[in-house]
């Protein structure tokens, strides 16, 4: 996903931003240690178990500062990784090595934090016919990385953003004066390819959405218990998706109650990073 052209598009923006955001005139110390080009090299260490994500977004840091760097690596996006494993090594001009180390490490730390955790709580779902959803509660400017460190996590997409896919929750209800109305007015002006999600807190508002012809309905905070009723109730009329107060304790007996997804921000708002680091650079003859 995040290779070659595709990741061109849809990333060299945000890494830029980020760029500048730590390079705003110069890298003075760098400047002041290397005032002319010079090639070298530094190795990437991991010093931490877990799962490496965005081996891709870390070169391409290094790229758009020096056009000539090298990123040589055995390694793969979904790879188990352990701590003290030498991951690759990168080969370019030592002021770019310098001034992109920590913007590529935050990328590439906090990717494979959200893999590592997205990993963990889909190994809960094994077997099971419920899965794994993330949510919009990511990072801002973070959301094409964060998404994808879920999707190599072993987890699934929910809706990109407010313009993927018609999610009616309750402030969305309380602007159009009920669920009914909402799902009308929804199903009026959205092109006939897309589904209609409404949330639902309690089982008399479920009776709605399906008598409105919802497409899934997301239980929103409910107990087990409604739960499993809500899902009897929506069975071949909805699919279901269960939200609020995931745990990864939870979320094998939410897989039991039956439903189809099940969603959770803390993949992307609660993932610790992976501890990496750049060691050992030296220069390298031209």
């Amino acid at each position: 996903m995040l290779n070659g052209v595709t990741m061109q598009i849809n990333t060299d923006d945000y890494i830029m931003h980020a760029l500048r955001e730590d390079i705003t005139s110069e890298d003075v110390t760098t400047n002041a240690v290397m005032p002319d080009a010079k090639p070298g090299k530094a190795d990437l260490i991991c010093k931490q178990d877990g799962m490496i994500c965005g081996l891709s977004v870390f070169q391409r840091v290094f790229e758009l500062l020096d056009k000539n760097v090298k990123f040589e690596t055995q390694c793969k996006d979904g790879d188990f990784v352990k701590n003290g494993q030498m991951i690759g090594v990168i080969h370019g001009d030592i002021r770019a090595l310098l001034s992109g180390e920590r913007t590529a490490l935050n990328y590439l730390q906090r990717m494979s934090g959200i893999a590592t955790m997205t990993h963990q709580m889909a190994k809960e779902l094994e077997g099971k016919h419920t899965k794994l959803l993330d949510t919009r509660k990511t990072t801002p400017n973070m959301r094409p990385f964060e998404k994808y460190a879920v999707k190599v996590g072993g987890g699934y997409n929910h809706r990109y953003n407010l313009s993927d896919g018609i999610l009616i929750k309750d402030n969305h209800i309380g602007a159009a004066g009920s669920i009914k109305k909402a799902v009308e007015m929804a199903r009026e002006y959205a092109p006939f390819v897309r589904k209609i999600e409404v949330e639902v807190e309690t089982l008399d508002q479920l009776d709605e959405a399906l008598e409105a012809g919802a497409d899934i309905i997301m239980l929103d905070n409910m107990s087990l218990e409604e739960m499993k009723l809500a899902v009897g109730r929506a069975s071949g009329k909805a699919q279901t998706e269960c939200s609020g107060n995931v745990t990864i304790e939870r979320l094998k007996a939410i897989a039991e109650v039956g439903v189809d997804y099940v969603s959770s921000g803390l993949m992307t708002h609660s993932a610790s990073i992976l501890d990496l680091s750049m060691k050992n650079l030296v220069p390298e003859e031209e």
